[in-house]
């Protein structure tokens, strides 16, 4: 079997609190408020719509495992799930890991086994101190 990656790099943010229960997010905005408690990492220099088709197409089986590996220059954490055939990857500004079988233009992965609120605190805590974050994305 084939596997596939992709690199996002992004960087945390003083707002990121990681306390939503079902989802994790990375988007290119550049700017954080509060209320957004799925969101690890802001100002990502790719978002799905820049992926590549054999990676999207890969996602695109039930039986596909889809990794997210964390990254900061201290603390690391992987995310695992699968992928789903109606996965679009046509956002241009954000992705999300669900936990659910929710899928929208920014769903990147299904049944994740780890929300924003289970992340490592010690890897949130760099994140809302501004520190850099490399995902990345593998399927196979």
């Amino acid at each position: 079997m084939s596997t596939y990656t992709e690199t996002i790099r992004a960087r945390g943010h003083e707002h990121v609190s990681c306390q939503h229960t079902s989802t994790l997010e990375v988007t290119s905005d550049d700017w954080l408020t509060p209320a957004g408690d799925c969101i690890v990492a802001i100002e990502a220099d790719r978002v799905p719509s820049d992926f590549a088709d054999t990676f999207v197409n890969a996602c695109r089986d039930h039986d596909s495992t889809i990794t997210a590996h964390l990254a900061t220059d201290e603390y690391e954490q992987t995310v695992t799930g699968r992928g789903h055939p109606d996965l679009t990857f046509e956002n241009d500004r954000g992705m999300v890991v669900r936990t659910s079988e929710y899928v929208d233009d920014r769903t990147v992965m299904v049944g994740a086994d780890t929300a924003a609120a289970e992340l490592d605190r010690d890897l949130i805590e760099a994140l809302a101190g501004g520190s850099e974050l490399v995902v990345k994305l593998r399927v196979e």
